[in-house]
Parts: C-alpha cells; sequence; structure tokens
C-alpha cells in the first residue's frame, strides 16, 4: 500500500457541496485544482415534502423541509471518506470551505441548537430547516412584493421587482403568523450556509451572498423596521432581533476547526473554514467564468443562473443583482429555474410505464437514458407537444411559486419519450426567457457555460444549444460546486490573493462543447414563439387558472390535514 503523500510535496483543501438530496466532500489539490478523492453522503431524512418524519403528521401544500443533523452527518461521513479516497495525509489539509442550496432556513437558539432538536418542538415543522424549495410562505411573499411596490422601495427594482416566497423574509413572515411561538423563542434566523460552518468553527459569520440574494441586503441596508411593522406589528424587529449579524466577505476565513469539528471529519484543528457560500455562486471560479458576461447556469434538480457584470442595472425577473455577490469587484446577477432535474424525475417516476423500465433494463441503461435515447432521434417538433416547466413554480422571469406545469398537444399515439423530450426542451425554453431578459436589459450574456449533474446527457446538452442559439461550454469537473467550495477555502487558508487568482489556477471548463445546429435552431425558434405565448398567457395575467387550481387544492389538502 502506497503511504499518503507527505504535507511537505503538496497542500490540500477540501470542498463541500450541501445538495437538496446529499452532500458531496472533494479533496482538491492547491496547486492545480485536480480533484484527488471524493464520496457523498445520502442525508437519511431526505426532503419531508409529505409527511414530518418525527410524528408521521400529514404536512401541508407547498412545504419541504429537512433535519438539521443530516448536514452534520455528511462532515461526519463524506468528509473522511474522502480524504481516504485521496490517498493523502490530513495533516496537509490547509482549509476546507463549503457552500449550501439556498434559501435555506434554520430557527436556532442562541448557541446554534436548531429548534427541531428541543423535545417540546420536535412535532412542530415550523421547528424544521425550511429547504429552499419550500413555497407555503407564497401569501407573505405576495404581502411584501405589494407593499414594497406600493411604498416605493428602493431594494425592490433590485430583484426584479419581486421578491420570491423562497426567501429569508417570505419564509420568515410565515413562521412568525403561523408558529408564533417557534418565532418567539428562536435567536436566530440562519442560513443553513451559515449554520454549517458555525458548526465547523464554532462562530456564527453570516455569509455576504446569501444576505444580499435571499436577505435582501443592498448598500448594507435591510428592509426598515417601519416596512417590516406594516407587514405584521410583531415583525418588526425581525432584522434586528432575528437575521441581522456580523457579515464575512466570500473567500475570508469565517474562523478556524473546532476540535469537534476536527474529530468528526479527520482534519487538522485550527486549518482555515471559509465563509459560507451558494452552490451556484461558488461554482462560477470552478467554472473560470468570473469575467462580464459569461453565465454559467448549474442545472441539477433546479438551475441556478449565474453571471458577472460590470454594470448595474435592473433586469425584469431575476433573483436579485448584488455588489460582489460572487466575485469582488463586479456585480453579481442570479436568476433560476425551481425545477428542471425535479422534472425530469417526476415524470419517470410517475409518468412512465413499468415495460420501459425493463427494457432499460435488459439494455444496460436508466431510465433516462433509454427515454433519452428513444426520444433523440425524432425531428424538431415532430412530437407536437409544448409544455412549461413550471412543474415547481416559477422562479425568474415571472417570479411566481403558484404556477404550475403544463403539457399542450397530447393525442392518443403521444409516447412517454415523447413527453420526455418536450420536458427537456421546456426546460430549455424557461432558460431562453432568461438569458433574453439580461441581453433586453443590457446585461448581454457572451458565453453560456454549464456545471452540474445534467451535464452529463449530451442530447440535453444539444438542446440547450439548439434552442439558445449558442455553443455551450462545460465545466471539466463532476463537482462544480465543491471544486468552487475548495477554491474559496484556498483564499482563506491564504494560497492564493483571490478568488479571481484562485480560479484561474484552480478551475476547469472546456469552451464551446456543444455548436447549435442552425436547421434545429431555426425549428426551435418556432417552437419558442408558442412557448412564449402559453408563458405570457398563463404566467402574465390572462388566465389565472393555475392560481385558482393551486388555491383549490390548497384547501382541500388543508381540510384533510386538520381532519
Amino acid at each position: 500500500m502506497e503511504s499518503p503523500v507527505s504535507p511537505t510535496d503538496e497542500q490540500y483543501v477540501v470542498g463541500i457541496d450541501f445538495g437538496t438530496l446529499s452532500g458531496r466532500a472533494v479533496v482538491v489539490r492547491v496547486s492545480d485544482g485536480a480533484e484527488l478523492g471524493s464520496a457523498t453522503h445520502d442525508y437519511s431524512h431526505a426532503v419531508m415534502d409529505d409527511v414530518l418524519a418525527s410524528t408521521g403528521a400529514k404536512l401541508p401544500p407547498e412545504w419541504a423541509l429537512q433535519v438539521p443533523s443530516d448536514y452534520v452527518d455528511v462532515l461526519k461521513t463524506a468528509v473522511p471518506a474522502a480524504v481516504s479516497a485521496a490517498g493523502i495525509d490530513p495533516a496537509a489539509v490547509i482549509g476546507i470551505g463549503t457552500d449550501f442550496t439556498a434559501c435555506t432556513m434554520i430557527p436556532t437558539l442562541a448557541d446554534g441548537t436548531p429548534l427541531n432538536e428541543l423535545p417540546e418542538y420536535a412535532g412542530n415543522p415550523h421547528a424544521y430547516v425550511k429547504l429552499w424549495k419550500h413555497h407555503a410562505g407564497q401569501p407573505q411573499a405576495d404581502r411584501i412584493n405589494e407593499l414594497a411596490a406600493s411604498r416605493g422601495e428602493g431594494w425592490l427594482p433590485r430583484y426584479g421587482g419581486l421578491i420570491s416566497s423562497e426567501w429569508e423574509f417570505a419564509k420568515g413572515l410565515q413562521l412568525l403568523e403561523e408558529a408564533p411561538e417557534i418565532y418567539e423563542r428562536m435567536d436566530h434566523w440562519v442560513e443553513a450556509a451559515d449554520w454549517i460552518v458555525w458548526q465547523l468553527t464554532g462562530a456564527y459569520v453570516r455569509n455576504a451572498c446569501t444576505a444580499g440574494y435571499k436577505g435582501i441586503l443592498q448598500d448594507g441596508q435591510y428592509p426598515g423596521s417601519d416596512f417590516l411593522a406594516a407587514l405584521n406589528p410583531g415583525f418588526a424587529g425581525f432584522v434586528t432581533d432575528k437575521l441581522e449579524h456580523t457579515i464575512g466577505q466570500l473567500g475570508d476565513a469565517a474562523g478556524t476547526l473546532t476540535a469537534e469539528a476536527s474529530g468528526w471529519t479527520g482534519l487538522p484543528e485550527g486549518i482555515a473554514v471559509a465563509v459560507g457560500n451558494v452552490d451556484a455562486h461558488v461554482t462560477a471560479p470552478a467554472a473560470r467564468a468570473t469575467q462580464p458576461g459569461q453565465l454559467v447556469a448549474i442545472m441539477g434538480t433546479s438551475t441556478c443562473h449565474v453571471m458577472n457584470s460590470d454594470v448595474l442595472v435592473e433586469v425584469p425577473g431575476m433573483c436579485g443583482v448584488v455588489d460582489g455577490g460572487i466575485v469582488s469587484g463586479l456585480y453579481g446577477y442570479e436568476a433560476g429555474q425551481s425545477g428542471v432535474g425535479d422534472i425530469f424525475a417526476w415524470y419517470v417516476k410517475n409518468q412512465v410505464p413499468a415495460s420501459y423500465y425493463t427494457d432499460a433494463a435488459a439494455a444496460g441503461l436508466s431510465i433516462h437514458e433509454h427515454l433519452t435515447q428513444l426520444a433523440q432521434g425524432q425531428p424538431v417538433g415532430g412530437h407536437g407537444l409544448i409544455a412549461l416547466d413550471w412543474n415547481g413554480g416559477n422562479r425568474s422571469v415571472l417570479v411566481d411559486a403558484e404556477l404550475s406545469g403544463l403539457l399542450v398537444g397530447q393525442t392518443l399515439t403521444t409516447r412517454p419519450e415523447e413527453i420526455y423530450r418536450a420536458l427537456f426542451e421546456a426546460t430549455a425554453f424557461g432558460t431562453r426567457e432568461i438569458v433574453e431578459s439580461f441581453n433586453a436589459s443590457g446585461v448581454p450574456v457572451t458565453e453560456f457555460i454549464v456545471a452540474g449533474g445534467l451535464l452529463r446527457n449530451p442530447f440535453l446538452m444539444q438542446v440547450y444549444s439548439d434552442v439558445l442559439r449558442m455553443p455551450l461550454s462545460i465545466i471539466a469537473s463532476e463537482q462544480g460546486p465543491a471544486l468552487g467550495s475548495a477554491i474559496h477555502a484556498a483564499v482563506a487558508a491564504g494560497a492564493y490573493p483571490s478568488v479571481l487568482a484562485a480560479g484561474e489556477a484552480m478551475g476547469k471548463v472546456n469552451r464551446a462543447v456543444y455548436e447549435p445546429n442552425p436547421e434545429a435552431a431555426d425549428a426551435y425558434d418556432a417552437l419558442y414563439a408558442e412557448y412564449t405565448q402559453l408563458h405570457d398567457y398563463f404566467g402574465r395575467g390572462a388566465n389565472d387558472v393555475m392560481h385558482r387550481l393551486k388555491a383549490l387544492r390548497r384547501e382541500a389538502l388543508r381540510e384533510r390535514v386538520t381532519a
């Protein structure tokens, strides 16, 4: 057996990406970004969107919860496994960095204890993590938007004119109004990105990324107490009492690894722990996409689109623009789609006949690979279908979690693989809406770079290239967010002077891997025109049927929950 690499030979960092269903750790060489070992740990409680695991009680519609201890288990299992797989001496690790889905919120005591860990609150769903795709605070988000618009709040245009139900304020207001006893007991309303760093360092530092994009921190100011009081008198002190805290800049050290966290991870006590970050934003330097106009789409269960610019403008429907939100010195823009891989997974789980699974197994393929093979030979438009990619609501550019999926054009001869392809195309059309919104607002997209698990499907990538009429570059890493976190760890440890410099040395990308096919692009233009008509008809108020159906469903299921 080979002996571990000596600390004097090379230095290493560990990046950890906390996703929707699992956490992934990767060991990276500081000198060149080589990924030497990785490991994944699935959350034992996964996502609680139907029942609360502790009691089996039914959850209301649009809820999505998690258990914080699952995140700590990633530190205890995936990190040691990744270091072992890398075959290095743990003493050679100089820093650790983390990223998280956002906006994912945890109510805690002053010492960071999650409220769900208190026996008296173990059965209260409001005491648990509200995952990014928890949309039950939409009524609160609507009120925030209406009030901000009526008062002409200057921060609202920085978020495309609408605040999402996924973000800190809507979720916090829902907590106050539906579980005031939890709200009162809570000392801190903490982003999971900051909570996990708190567990590693023993110090609570709020990261600048989520504070700006999800916490409405603009130009050093949160929404004022008078605004909050107008929403609900009990909400007046939300910022000062529950939210506001020391802000850490991206790439800085939040602190050092505690003895307890050293025991969990097997890493040296006292090494640098980087300020927390968001999975999408942290990926930009990993893909060498830090210059203005380089848009990175992190495509997984959802897609987040991030891009730097040297100009500050208002882009309709964007999730936000934050000074230094991705790298220092540039304005970071964010947009996104609430459902992408989630939609494909929902379809194969609930709509695909058993015979397709049998055929896939016989061919040695996954069900996704099998459906892709069946679908990709058909000419563009050959299925006669158009779908709207709103099964998880619309994050950009409509910012409306109450919207829902739609499929038009089904006949008695429509095949499952044709619907599967139409869903691929719908997500590409949704991305084109975002790119065109950027372009029309004076923030042009000059390069489209893909990261995330969905880049493994070449046909899907070609569809995106054709729909967008743009070449697609591909990050040359299967662990883009984790690599990005490792890059930030290297900066926090002092190995590089800036995230930009570390990204150039440690990031990796393959340029223009996919080129648009002109004939397919022309055909997709015609389909996109139909998509746009449906998008505006159902999404911009001409027909409010999706909202009405959601309201009817919510009422019916609420009666079931309370029965």
